[in-house]
């Protein structure tokens, strides 16, 4: 008897000792939740309804790509997987959610090739096709040197004989996706080569100025269907120009903004407005980045409603750091406000990976990318003391060959230890993503933790909001209008819609 006695209590012990186990595990996995972004987020009862919902749809996607790891579409390029994205419920709740804000776009690469094609069915536009594509509007033949024949679009689609054929040609131009994206882009080289040709040959079209005004007006429409309330967008302030040829100054190409936002925001009132952020090429010298400046200046004095800063652009590996521009920049930091690209690179240590400290000892609001920010701890400290602002562009670092398979992007680390993250889309037209959705749920599904749920997304809409650069009573009336529309959706929301 005495035996069985203490062979029962040994079995009770056992108990014991695996529920203390258990107990605690569940603990440290709740405690490390609640670093998590969203992770101190309560839920109401209407949110825990549509949490559940969101969750049932999540947990069979990822759990399917966990049983199946080959069909996991975000393993893939995201060519490959693009036009799926659609059937996802999980992405069509996300669509319909309010969103807050887009912080990191840049003009003429947002709306996609579609509607780049309906622009070369307008008057007055000539091509002409040599190795490249060179589309210019004009009352009469260009003289802009070519090695081809300038003529006009419309006289080319009438004698060409298949227009079909033409213009199934002319949109691969639009556009970065191809079929087997792996071997056309097998490196950063190929991809970033393909993609600033797409800008050389999109501006000279977009920039007469009554498209470019439309174009932007219509930017605007489509990330107000993405439920996004308020933009800020980076631009090179191209010059714009006139049939005759007449050339602007910058400043009108920054004031045709202000006019598109002011028609837009009356058209429609709920849509909270756009600013600018002036964001030259940083592939040039200090003189020119000291013109840069200059004219920066003169759009905080001239439209300062929309201005709301500054940053340098282009492929980071290939452009000059920022501390070849130190003492202007330093010169500059009172006046301006900076939001820096910084980090956007896959390497440790090089000068393109070293812009992060920049950035952020220049004072940075936020910062563009950093995908390199993980390889720094001392940096990812100084951006939560400074509460400096992540600008996250996942589905544009997979088309730019920093990450193939999103699962290891990042992004993951900057919520799992809570930063302060903002969701943006770069340039989505030019890979055919719509506005700012796709990252959203690429982000989502992709790259956060299986329990990442509405909390997260939650917190990542009110971070747009925060980290903008909306000041003062501006800011706390976007954030209402935001809850306003947040509880609007979660009180209208039906799961069997999905």
């Amino acid at each position: 008897m005495l035996s069985l006695i203490l062979h029962l209590s040994l079995i009770l012990c056992a108990f014991c000792d695996l529920a203390e186990y258990k107990s605690k595990r569940d603990k440290l996995i709740e405690d490390e939740y609640r670093l998590t972004l969203g992770g101190n987020i309560n839920l109401t009862e209407k949110e825990i309804i549509v949490n559940n919902c969101l969750m049932q749809y999540k947990f069979h996607e990822v759990d399917y790509g966990f049983n199946n790891p080959k069909y996991f579409n975000f393993s893939h390029h995201y060519f490959s997987y693009r036009e799926k994205i659609g059937q996802s419920k999980v992405y069509r709740i996300i669509k319909d959610m309010p969103k807050g804000a887009a912080l990191h776009v840049h003009d003429m690469g947002i709306l996609g090739p579609d509607y780049l094609m309906n622009i070369t069915y307008m008057n007055n536009l000539y091509v002409c096709l040599d190795k490249n594509v060179n589309l210019k509007f004009s009352n009469k033949t260009p003289q802009i040197p070519c090695e081809g024949q300038w003529q006009l679009i419309s006289k080319i689609r009438e004698t060409c004989g298949n227009v079909t054929k033409f213009d199934a040609e002319l949109r691969k131009h639009f556009s970065l996706v191809v079929d087997n994206p792996d071997v056309v882009y097998p490196s950063i080289t190929e991809s970033w080569s393909t993609f600033m040709n797409y800008f050389i040959t999109v501006a000279p079209m977009l920039t007469y100025r009554p498209i470019w005004e439309q174009y932007f007006y219509d930017v605007l429409y489509k990330f107000r269907e993405n439920n996004i309330m308020y933009l800020e967008v980076r631009s090179i302030l191209p010059k714009l120009y006139e049939l005759d040829g007449t050339e602007y100054d910058p400043l009108i190409t920054a004031k045709a903004y202000r006019k598109a936002v002011t028609r837009f925001t009356k058209d429609y009132p709920d849509f909270f407005g756009a600013k600018l952020i002036y964001a030259p090429s940083r592939q040039v010298d200090k003189v020119t980045v000291e013109e840069y400046i200059k004219l920066a200046k003169r759009l905080k004095e001239d439209v300062p409603d929309i201005f709301a800063g500054f940053d340098l652009v282009g492929q980071e590996d290939l452009g000059n750091p920022l501390i070849e521009f130190l003492p202007q920049l330093t010169a500059a930091k009172g006046d301006l406000n900076f939001f820096f690209h910084a980090g956007e690179t896959d390497w440790y240590g090089t000068s393109t990976d070293e812009n992060l400290f920049d950035a952020i000892l220049l004072g940075a609001k936020r910062l563009g990318h950093a995908y390199a920010l993980p390889k720094h701890p001392l940096l990812m400290k100084e951006v939560l003391k400074n509460d400096i602002g992540i600008e996250v562009n996942v589905i544009s670092n997979t088309v730019l060959s920093l990450v193939r398979d999103v699962r290891n992007h990042p992004l993951n680390i900057f919520l799992a230890h809570g930063l302060p993250v903002v969701l943006s889309s770069d340039d989505p037209g030019a890979w055919e993503a719509d506005p700012i959705s796709e990252d959203f749920y690429v982000a989502f599904v992709g790259v956060a933790s299986r329990s990442s749920d509405l909390r997260m997304l939650k917190a990542l809409a009110l971070n747009s909001l925060k980290y903008s650069a909306l000041g003062g009573q501006n800011k706390n009336d976007a954030n209402k209008k935001f809850i306003t529309r947040w509880n609007d959706f979660v009180e209208k929301f039906n799961c069997a819609s999905y």
